[in-house]
């Protein structure tokens, strides 16, 4: 497992998915962020594969204690949580999803409100509790799965529950006011610079698909 510091507070990891079967579209590696907020130190769709390394927690056991500051974990979508369960039980660290997926987790203390610097961009259309995480002193998006990562950079990927397409790709544009830097992608290469033009980009070549 290894990991990419992208600023003193925000380390992006990549992880092998414990259930992947060869697919040209989803790699076998999946990402995952740490950040280091004012008031939280914080895993979001957290994959520690303790199973492959027995060393794997050591990293973020030092972080965490660097960090001197209360853990916890966000969840991008339901499906995503992986090593959620491990960590809110290694760390005492309650765990956050959108409403509607608070089903799929329990047993796990909820953390109520997001940590400073953190919003949830909730998108329209869809009702499956998928979100992105926009970090907004790193000008950062985190994403689960409508946004996939490309050789050529972002290509937009409407979940199959998507019961409103025009409704999802109208909230999608909400994105093109946000000064993003950078796409942390849960599939595929993110974009660490040109973060806005990417999102813009992928959003117009969805739309021009659409006509």
């Amino acid at each position: 497992m290894a990991g990419v510091r992208l600023s003193e507070s925000l380390t992006w990891w990549m992880a092998p998915h414990p259930e992947w079967t060869p697919n040209p579209e989803w790699p076998e590696e999946v990402g995952f962020a740490t950040w280091a907020a004012s008031d939280a130190y914080v895993l979001i769709d957290p994959l520690v594969r303790d199973d492959l390394d027995d060393a794997a927690w050591k990293p973020f056991d030092a972080a965490i204690a660097e960090a001197g500051r209360p853990v916890g974990v966000l969840l991008t979508a339901p499906w995503h949580e992986r090593s959620a369960r491990a960590v809110s039980a290694r760390y005492d660290a309650p765990v956050w999803i959108e409403t509607r997926g608070k089903d799929r987790i329990t047993g796990s203390p909820e953390l109520a409100a997001l940590p400073n610097g953190i919003e949830a961009f909730v998108p329209e259309g869809v009702e499956e509790a998928q979100v992105a995480f926009h970090i907004v002193p790193e000008r950062t998006l985190v994403v689960a799965d409508f946004f996939l990562g490309t050789d050529e950079g972002l290509r937009v990927l409407p979940s199959p529950a998507t019961n409103d397409l025009n409704a999802f790709m109208a909230s999608l544009d909400r994105l093109r006011e946000l000064p993003i830097k950078r796409v942390l992608v849960a599939h595929g290469p993110s974009v660490l610079s040109v973060g806005h033009a990417a999102i813009c980009e992928a959003l117009d070549a969805y739309e021009r698909s659409l006509s």
